[in-house]
C-alpha cells in the first residue's frame, strides 16, 4: 500500500469522480455497513477456515439469526467462501476467498492505526 497525503488522497478522491452513477464506494459501504461484517472477516484472517459454531464463539454477542445473515451477505458479495462437507458429521466452513484474503493489508493498516491512536 503506497502512502499518500491526506490532500494527495483529496484530489485523487474529485479527479477520478469515485462515487457515480455504480459508486463502487458505495457499493462496499452498502456490504460493510452490517454491524457485524467486519468483525466476521477479521475473524476469518486469524485462521484457514471456521465452522458457523466457532465463529460465534469467536464473536461474543452475536445470534445465530445474525452471524447467518452476515455470512450469507459476505458469501453473496465473494468475501467468503462455504464450503459443505458430506461426511459422517456433516459440517459446513467458511474461509475468506482471494477477494476476502485482498482485505490482510487493510486489517494490518487499521490494527497500526488502532495501536497509535486508540480508539
Amino acid at each position: 500500500m503506497s502512502k499518500m497525503t491526506f490532500e494527495e488522497y483529496q484530489q485523487m478522491v474529485v479527479s477520478e469522480n469515485f462515487c457515480t452513477e455504480d459508486c463502487p464506494v458505495q457499493m462496499l459501504f452498502d456490504v460493510f455497513s452490517n454491524k457485524w461484517v467486519l468483525r466476521v472477516l477479521f475473524e476469518l484472517t486469524q485462521a484457514d477456515s471456521l465452522r458457523f459454531g466457532q465463529l460465534k464463539s469467536m464473536i461474543g454477542g452475536i445470534t445465530n439469526t445474525m452471524l447467518s445473515q452476515t455470512l450469507k451477505t459476505l458469501e453473496a458479495a465473494r468475501f467468503v467462501d462455504r464450503s459443505q462437507f458430506n461426511e459422517i458429521s456433516p459440517h459446513v466452513e467458511y474461509s475468506l476467498s482471494e477477494k476476502g484474503k485482498a482485505l490482510y493489508p487493510i486489517f494490518l493498516e487499521i490494527i497500526h492505526w488502532a495501536e497509535e491512536y486508540g480508539v
